[in-house]
Formats: C-alpha cells, sequence, structure tokens
C-alpha cells in the first residue's frame, strides 16, 4: 500500500511596507524553509515594494496590495474592484497558516480576508491593538527586540519552532543586470528619506566625496522623486567624482548596490538594502534610534552611527568619522 504523501504546509506572510520594514522581514523566509524546507510560503505586500520579496527564492508567491494609492482614490469605481479582485485572489488558496508581521489595523483588514488561521502580535505586543481583533492567535513579542527580531519571532511562536540555531540570512543576492555605464571604484552613496529631520546636510555629502576622491574612489546618489533628483544634482554640482543615476526600480538599485564596494546612507530603506545584500555599510542616524531600526547585519561590515543610546540624544556624524567608519567596514570584509 503506497504511503499517502502529506501535502506541503501553506503559509501568507502579511508585511506590506514600508520599504525598510520590507527589507526587515526577509529573514523570515529563510527560517521558515530551514524549518519545513517542503512549505510554500506566500507574501503580501504593497505594489511599490513588491521588488524585494521577489528578490528572495523562498517565495513562492507575491501578492500585491496598493492602500497608499487606494487611501488617495476611495471615491473611484476602479479602486473598489481592485480591493475586490486583492479579495478574490488572497482567498483562491486556502493558508494552514497566515501570519501579520506588521500588526497595524490596515493588515489586519487583509489578514481578514484570508482563509486560514491568523496569527499576530498580542496586545501589548502590537504597533495598533485594534489589529488583534483579525487573529486567532496572539502572541507575546517585546517591542524592545529589534524589528528584524520581532519578526522573526512572532513568525517562530506562529509555526512552533525556535531561533537557536538559525543564524540571520536574509536570503536575496543583487541582480546582474547592472548598468555598464557606472564608475569602477565606487560608493553608493543613500542621501535621500522619508522624513527631512533623517537628511545628513549636502555639504557633509560634499565632503564626503572630496574626501572618498582623495581614495580614488566615486559616489554614485541614487533617487526616487524630483526633490530628491534636485538634491542629488545640487551635490554633484559641487564635486568632480559623483554620479547621479537615471531614475531606477527597486531591482534595479539592487543591482548597483551590489556592483558597489560598500553604501554610506542615511536611515532609509535602501541602507537597510544594502545590509540584507551582505554589503559594508555605514549608516548616519538623525533622528531615530538605531537600536530599534538600525542597520542589522554582519557587525564586522556593519556600522551604525548618530545615536547615543544612554542619553537620547542624536549626535550628528561628520564626514571624518563616516570615511573612519568606512575604512573599518570596507577592512572587515570577507
Amino acid at each position: 500500500m503506497l504511503k499517502m504523501m502529506l501535502k506541503p504546509m501553506k503559509i501568507l506572510i502579511v508585511k506590506t511596507s514600508s520599504l525598510g520594514d520590507v527589507i526587515h522581514n526577509l529573514p523570515v523566509i529563510v527560517d521558515i524553509k530551514r524549518h519545513s524546507p517542503d512549505m510554500k510560503v506566500d507574501w503580501l505586500v504593497e505594489e511599490s515594494f513588491a521588488d524585494i520579496p521577489r528578490l528572495n527564492k523562498g517565495v513562492n508567491k507575491v501578492i500585491t496590495a496598493a492602500v497608499r494609492r487606494w487611501r488617495n482614490n476611495l471615491l473611484q469605481h476602479k479602486t473598489w474592484a481592485e480591493i475586490k479582485q486583492l479579495k478574490q485572489q488572497i482567498q483562491s488558496t486556502h493558508y494552514d497558516v497566515v501570519i501579520d508581521t506588521q500588526g497595524l489595523l490596515k493588515s489586519g483588514l487583509m489578514v481578514s480576508m484570508a482563509d486560514g488561521v491568523k496569527h499576530g502580535y498580542d496586545k501589548h505586543s502590537i504597533r495598533e491593538a485594534l489589529a488583534c481583533c483579525f487573529y486567532s492567535q496572539t502572541h507575546a513579542v517585546s517591542l524592545q527586540h529589534h524589528a528584524v527580531e520581532r519578526n522573526r519571532l512572532l513568525v517562530a511562536k506562529s509555526l512552533g519552532y525556535t531561533l537557536e540555531n538559525y543564524t540571520l540570512d536574509y536570503g536575496i543576492a543583487a541582480p546582474q543586470n547592472c548598468q555598464s555605464s557606472l564608475p569602477s571604484n565606487f560608493i553608493i552613496g543613500l542621501h535621500a528619506a522619508s522624513r527631512d529631520n533623517k537628511l545628513w546636510a549636502t555639504e557633509y555629502w560634499v565632503e564626503l566625496a572630496a574626501l572618498l576622491d582623495e581614495q580614488s574612489l566615486s559616489l554614485v546618489l541614487p533617487w526616487g522623486n524630483i526633490a530628491e533628483k534636485n538634491r542629488a544634482e545640487i551635490i554633484a554640482q559641487q564635486a568632480k567624482n559623483i554620479t547621479v543615476l537615471p531614475k531606477l526600480s527597486i531591482a534595479e538599485l539592487a543591482a548597483v548596490i551590489g556592483s558597489s564596494r560598500a553604501a554610506i546612507g542615511v536611515d532609509t530603506g535602501l541602507t537597510h538594502l544594502a545590509v540584507a545584500l551582505n554589503k559594508p555599510t555605514v549608516a548616519i542616524y538623525l533622528a531615530t534610534n538605531p537600536q530599534l531600526t538600525g542597520l542589522f547585519g554582519d557587525a564586522p561590515i556593519t556600522i551604525n552611527l548618530g545615536g547615543d543610546l544612554k542619553s537620547g540624544l542624536m549626535d550628528i556624524p561628520t564626514p571624518a568619522l563616516v570615511i573612519h567608519s568606512l575604512q573599518n567596514v570596507l577592512s572587515n570584509q570577507k
């Protein structure tokens, strides 16, 4: 008599935004596959960040939502048609387990569309407590953990395994379709951020470029909107060794980061992407606490600057300190 084959479990992970948060969620895919390689893992994500889970070969299917776009067009028929289509797509698969690592009301609402046992943070661990109403089971995960650790612990508790022997692995590699027009020896400068108080002054970037030039290194600046493009061009006008990139997709930027010697960036999702791609990276923190949302990767090649955790003050790193830190991470590169 043939032994009956058990169907692999189907898991839906809900982590929609923002870019840094989505990147912080990547290690859970590697953890799940280590625990049970046969599990099929789908990921529900905001459409503008879908390139990130697509970089991870452990993701079976990427489902996209457009909450940011829908918010601005709630009265349009097209918006409600797309929401209905998303619900149908989610419900076309029966999931054994649905896990909301976002912990927001919007993600809880999307979890409610799914067919399966729903897991999330408990009311003491979650960012928006109303989301707990949509979960079948809740789990305690300290808010004092780094965001990467919180994601990993929640998924481990939801699926019944421990992280004791699981090293951190983001599970992605840079695409190989990089631009041929890039300098041969460059640092990528991730200068843009979602809030102005996270930005490092343009004169610091100019001074940094001069210090890089002394080491025969170029500085490459990406951008995502007109304001960021204008800022990059202002910086580039004051230094001879700066290249301003054309507008690129996240996957294309991942390829550029992969071709760089190292990354220097402010508190922005692309800086976390550099860490996920295992690039030597120096982060400049000016308004947020790196203990909870800072770079989380291989310590010898990852440095967070700017947070005085004991006093709660944020010091502004100088270009000289950034260059010194860059030399350290480059020398520690394996």
